[in-house]
């Protein structure tokens, strides 16, 4: 179908001859407006009860992409005629059953489908095998549309490369929209899908929810699979879930894609029910540390420290116990060696992939396959040995048992996500110095790396706007493998202060 086309298929004509969309179905009327606030359950209950069919909605969705990403930058693949395919054949099941779907394009491979990772020596990757996320997601009933943009390799925090160019905020579009999962988080805010996949190794699904006002959770180390062609990503370091509107959306997607899969070295404790039961479940008063930095990074933004001390405030009104722990807190971690170990770590995982990405090309390495700071990490990771990259491990095996000594006094911890509202576009990018990328990271990403290195889940809440009017989130670190506390919390802090409807009606200049 024609992009003419499905627009006269989901067009009416009122008000003086606009174009708003409406789908007439089952006798009632549901506009651009009334399917653009529902999250990934809403959707799949309205097709559920025959409001909107698959198809209808299928091609809602794809109009709504055709439509923005021009402004957004956010589509790195496009999946349109497969998805059309997945809808014709019918009898879809699961909980999310015929509602679109977008993954990131990094670490949701696809059989036959492109999977570039934002970089030119990935040029048109065919993946051989599905990953086993991407087998749950579709036996959840998603139907899976396109891919979203990411940094190359998913280095930075921001999304910018000279493949995809720069995926902007749709809240302003001078501002970045996080990384590496910026283009799933942009996607989202934008209005052209309820949730979108993401991975983080050092934040990257915690970064741009808050600079996109979206639920963000980072599962526990081993929560979700990986495989089946790797057993780990950046040395345990990274996980897979998705960015979404709501939190109930976020509990239910992990309920279809969490758990062991064949053949795995370990895996996350199970929860005793279902993440989404967990988000309705009673929050109990909780003992909550407050963290307002990870030294030696800078103090973060005034607005950022206010969203944190505003959400102290409410926490406290809700029956939650609040206590400043900042200072005992930094005295447990060194956070410069563990930002170090986590430097190492990546780069050696990076130069694993290049290389393997070489040998299945034969061929070696050439100066306009990597982005100048891609390179210089590569040849850098040449000189690690053995013997380092096993020290590295030991430090976040450390850091691990540090934060379970911590958490013995306290059920969660609360930081900031981030230390500034969103950045400027271009100020933290692959085609400057690695020095000014390793400085920029730590001015505005302080926080989010320790779960990563300690492997606990974490989430990131949108919670207030900078004085620009672009989102900031605060962020919430639980126990190791539980989840469904963050989930509860979460889901009561949602309750309080609402931000579904919160979205920009269209990208803003």
């Amino acid at each position: 179908m024609s992009h003419a086309n499905r627009r006269s298929f989901l067009t009416g004509v009122a008000n003086g001859g606009a174009l708003i969309p409406i789908l007439a179905l089952g006798g009632e009327s549901f506009g651009q407006d009334d399917l653009k606030d529902l999250d990934g359950i809403g959707l799949a209950q309205l097709i559920k009860k025959r409001k909107i069919s698959p198809l209808e909605l299928l091609e809602y969705t794809i109009d709504k992409i055709e439509t923005l990403d021009p402004k957004i930058n956010a589509i790195a693949h496009r999946y349109y005629d497969r998805a059309r395919a997945t809808v014709a054949k019918g009898s879809l099941k699961g909980p999310f059953a015929g509602v679109p779907f977008l993954t990131k394009d990094l670490s949701f491979d696809i059989k036959g489908q492109p999977a570039e990772y934002g970089s030119r020596l990935f040029a048109k990757h065919l993946p051989t095998v599905n990953s086993t996320i991407v087998e749950r997601l579709q036996n959840s009933g998603l139907i899976l549309i396109g891919s979203t943009r990411v940094p190359e390799l998913g280095l930075l925090p921001t999304t910018e490369s000279i493949v995809g160019g720069i995926t902007k905020n749709p809240w302003n579009l001078r501002k970045t929209s996080g990384g590496s999962s910026g283009g799933s988080a942009a996607a989202v805010a934008a209005g052209m899908v309820p949730m979108a996949g993401a991975s983080d190794g050092g934040g990257s699904i915690r970064i741009p929810a808050s600079c996109c006002g979206l639920f963000g959770l980072k599962p526990t180390r081993a929560r979700t699979p990986v495989g089946p062609l790797a057993s780990e990503t950046w040395g345990g370091l990274g996980v897979i879930h998705a960015v979404t509107k709501t939190v109930r959306d976020s509990a239910a997607l992990l309920d279809a894609t969490s758990g062991p899969e064949r053949g795995a070295a370990y895996a996350a404790p199970p929860n005793a029910r279902s993440y989404l039961r967990e988000t309705r479940s009673r929050t109990p008063s909780l003992r909550i540390a407050l963290v307002t930095t990870m030294k030696p990074a800078p103090i973060p933004d005034a607005d950022c420290l206010d969203a944190v001390s505003q959400a102290a405030n409410l926490l406290e009104q809700l029956g939650h116990q609040v206590h400043d722990a900042t200072a005992s807190f930094n005295k447990l971690f060194s956070f410069d060696e563990l930002r170090d170990a986590h430097g190492k770590m990546v780069l050696v995982e990076l130069r694993r992939k290049i290389d393997q990405r070489l040998r299945s090309l034969q061929r070696e390495l050439t100066d306009s396959d990597l982005e100048p700071v891609t390179r210089f990490y590569y040849d850098v990771a040449a000189d690690y040995t053995a013997l380092q990259i096993q020290t590295c491990r030991s430090r976040f095996h450390t850091s691990t048992r540090s934060m379970a000594t911590f958490l013995q006094d306290y059920d969660v911890i609360l930081t900031p996500t981030l230390a500034t509202p969103p950045i400027d576009h271009r100020q933290i990018t692959l085609t400057g110095g690695a020095e000014e990328v390793a400085e920029g990271l730590v001015a505005f990403n302080p926080c989010c790396a320790l779960a990563n290195w300690t492997g606990q889940p974490a989430m990131s809440i949108p919670y207030s706007n900078s004085k620009d009017g672009v989102p900031i989130g605060i962020q919430f670190f639980g126990r190791f493998a539980d989840e469904a506390l963050l989930f509860r919390l979460a889901s009561q802090i949602e309750d309080a202060r609402p931000w579904v409807n919160n979205f920009p009606t269209e990208p803003r200049a």
